[in-house]
């Protein structure tokens, strides 16, 4: 796994933890929530999608 994913799959895995703490998400829909937070993560650490975070 790449520098990125690995950053964006530890971001993402805080995000979503901090959520459930703060009752935002419950445990039990993690998976519907997951995902577009860890791929959004991903998307902003690669600088959207030309390059430019500004296009976000």
């Amino acid at each position: 796994m790449d520098k990125e994913r690995q950053l964006a799959l530890q971001t993402a895995k805080e995000i979503v933890v901090k959520f459930i703490e703060v009752g935002r998400i419950s445990p039990t829909n993690f998976s519907d929530y997951f995902p577009p937070i860890y791929d959004e993560v991903l998307r902003t650490l690669q600088g959207g999608k030309n390059g430019d975070p500004s296009e976000s």
